[in-house]
């Protein structure tokens, strides 16, 4: 018996594009909401233009990243500089019960397609607007991507060396927190219409759930603003912390000891007596302990001295690179779909990082740009055949 969808009767019109909106929208859709992410060959989404791209040639239709972070969802082309364009996209608002946007502030309000103009079109519409800085305050009109939030919400300046300038993250991670809070939101606001009838509009930003991840770093600095705010690898609590050569090309280890019994174990299997026993003999001399455990380490294999660690109660992990992480058998049994895509061909998709005991996730298809046309327009708002081809001929729903 297939287990059911928990978020099966759903409707979402996804007006969002590049990361932090769409990400939000992806946790919906492979959970059973229809979600129609409306795009425009107008304007390209960014997403789609972001590589890695099938054979390395760019093409809307062929990035890894999109695809990631698009599963499950319909595609429909509406030009909204064009107003018979917002005319079509009132009709999926009409028809919605989650709108998702992340366009600069007032971009919605100059098109006719305000909360309180979506309010007029259905009563109890459910809100999302995802920014960098939020829609209230000086930095409203603050337009940036997820390194913006980094820098903003002080994730830069905590990343890095103490005798080196702050360091960016490599990765946006305001792009995949905000979502988590977003999705948390939208199903707060849903069932708080179940019991009132009543919509919201939910304000979003990204630096603000970064800085609720990093609370805790913010107030040990505040606590001893003469200790570096950057530590590298370091950590004041910990001795050693940090990641170690392993043998191979660009091969590491991470290995961290939280107290002098871990610390003793880490000396027996490297041989040495246990010279420096308590945190703060070992923080004065980090330097040397750093430099006599990588010696230890550079001619191992990571997964094996990996393994022999935590058996000995030393925590550590080896640093799996992306191929490692694909081909680990653990990782791949558990969260990895294998896919068909018709633009990117045989694949794999991260599979949400949840199950449930008595409800299903299904991750489809990430869709071709304008592939649902059809189905949304003349299926689903009962269009007609001819009013949509001549709005795509007039490039309305382009």
């Amino acid at each position: 018996m297939t287990k059911p969808l928990a978020l099966e009767g759903l409707k979402v019109a996804d007006f969002s594009w590049v990361g932090a909106g769409p990400r939000s929208t992806k946790d919906l859709a492979d959970n059973g909401a229809t979600v129609v992410k409306i795009e425009s060959m107008k304007r390209l989404d960014l997403g789609r233009m972001s590589p890695p791209f099938k054979d390395r040639k760019r093409h809307h239709d062929g990035s890894a990243f999109f695809a990631i972070t698009n599963t499950s969802k319909k595609s429909v082309t509406i030009n909204l500089g064009d107003p018979r364009g917002v005319e079509v996209a009132k009709k999926l608002v009409a028809w919605a019960d989650v709108v998702v946007e992340n366009f600069g502030k007032g971009f919605l309000d100059r098109v006719g397609l305000s909360y309180d103009d979506m309010k007029a079109l259905r009563p109890g519409i459910i809100l999302i607007s995802v920014s960098v800085a939020g829609r209230t305050g000086p930095l409203s009109n603050f337009r940036g991507y997820g390194n913006s939030a980094a820098a903003l919400s002080g994730q830069a300046a905590l990343a890095g060396w103490p005798d080196r300038p702050p360091h960016m993250p490599p990765f946006a991670y305001g792009d995949v927190v905000a979502p988590m809070f977003a999705t948390v939101a939208t199903l707060s606001a849903l069932e708080h219409r179940r019991q009132t009838g009543e919509g919201q509009h939910l304000d979003i930003s990204q630096a603000e759930p970064l800085m609720h991840t990093l609370g805790d770093l913010f107030a040990a600095h505040q606590a001893a603003p003469a200790d570096p705010i950057r530590r590298g690898n370091r950590h004041p609590a910990y001795a050693p912390h940090g990641i170690f050569p392993a043998a191979g090309e660009d091969n590491w280890i991470a290995i961290a000891c939280q107290d002098d019994a871990q610390w003793a174990s880490l000396c027996r299997l490297m041989g040495e007596e246990n010279a420096t026993p308590t945190l703060a003999e070992r923080k004065a001399a980090e330097g040397e302990i750093e430099a006599r455990l990588a010696a230890w380490t550079a001619s191992q294999d990571k997964q094996a001295l990996a393994g022999l660690l935590v058996k000995a109660g030393v925590a550590a992990g080896a640093v799996q690179n992306g191929k490692d992480v694909f081909q680990d058998p653990e990782l791949q049994g558990r969260h990895y779909i294998p896919q068909t895509h018709p633009a990117l061909g045989d694949c794999f998709m991260p599979a949400p990082p949840m199950t449930f005991s008595d409800l299903s996730i299904q991750v489809g298809l990430s869709p071709l740009l304008g592939e649902h046309n059809r189905e949304i327009f003349i299926d689903t708002l009962g269009m007609s055949e001819a009013e949509v081809a001549d709005l795509i001929q007039q490039g309305a729903l382009a």
